[in-house]
């Protein structure tokens, strides 16, 4: 597994989206993929738009990890970064959902009205002191981060140069792929369906990232961003899903290194990434 070390620091910020310059001429995706038989495969037209849109993101600034999915057929598309090591910035509060649902059912808490709307917040804003109540409320890494595994995400951990808590994991696209897939096909039903309204409903802020696959998608997402020591280099994450009943799940995690405007520029990626594949896909 390949490790790339970075700082995290949120911060919040509006973008306005432009459209992408064309690919270079000769760019080549790179594709490695699990599917093994016909009943593995993604519609070509599907992943014609895939390896398109990895060409794209590989002649971005930086790099990035994809990981797409089709949970009718069961064919997973991840490109040569998927598994590598980025700090996962805001994507672990939907983890952190997650957690205190189960553990909600299980009796294990008990959850108020003020932590509901404190779980709606990281959702819909990714509110940062939201996800600090709750983490400190609800028992920080010896509760969350312990369990987070079984969520799906088998990679993360954490490094003793920094504080052990939410905005300081390293994960991968391929965790968030598990991760996102766990919500989809492994919660009950009722916490399921409040996970995707939330995401379907984020505020004008968050609406990038896998959102870019455009209205007809249905997309949701939860995203995550964040310079690193202030020396240009920002962290731009986005995993959802798209298309009817979220047949299709995108995780996407892009470093863009240090270039002028890297919030911009890695906004930009991985919502082109998305309209790329899926954009106007549905009708």
């Amino acid at each position: 597994m390949k490790v790339f070390r970075k700082g995290a620091v949120a911060v919040a910020v509006l973008v306005a989206m432009t459209a992408a310059p064309a690919l270079p001429a000769g760019a080549a995706p790179v594709l490695v993929s699990g599917q093994q038989d016909a009943k593995h495969r993604f519609d070509p037209a599907l992943l014609a738009r895939i390896h398109r849109a990895n060409a794209y993101a590989q002649n971005r600034p930086g790099f990035a990890g994809i990981v797409v999915r089709d949970r009718l057929t069961g064919a997973v598309w991840r490109n040569s970064d998927s598994d590598t090591l980025i700090w996962a910035c805001s994507t672990p509060k939907l983890a952190m959902v997650v957690d205190l649902l189960l553990r909600s059912d299980a009796g294990a808490v008990t959850l108020t009205a003020e932590d509901r709307d404190l779980m709606h917040r990281m959702l819909h804003s990714s509110d940062d002191d939201a996800a600090h109540t709750l983490w400190n409320r609800f028992g920080g890494e010896a509760e969350f981060a312990s369990r987070f595994p079984s969520y799906g995400m088998t990679d993360m951990r954490f490094t003793d140069e920094h504080p052990h808590h939410w905005g300081w994991i390293l994960t991968t696209a391929d965790d968030l792929d598990r991760l996102i897939n766990y919500v989809l096909e492994e919660l009950p039903a009722v916490h399921r369906d409040y996970i995707v309204n939330e995401m379907r409903g984020v505020d004008p802020n968050q609406q990038w990232g896998v959102w870019g696959a455009g209205s007809t998608a249905r997309p949701g997402n939860k995203n995550g961003w964040s310079d690193d020591n202030d020396d240009g280099s920002w962290l731009i994450n986005s995993v959802g899903f798209v298309g009817p009943d979220e047949r299709y799940t995108l995780a996407i995690m892009d470093n863009t290194q240090v270039v002028e405007n890297g919030y911009e520029v890695g906004v930009r990626t991985t919502t082109e990434t998305s309209r790329i594949m899926f954009g106007g896909y549905f009708g």
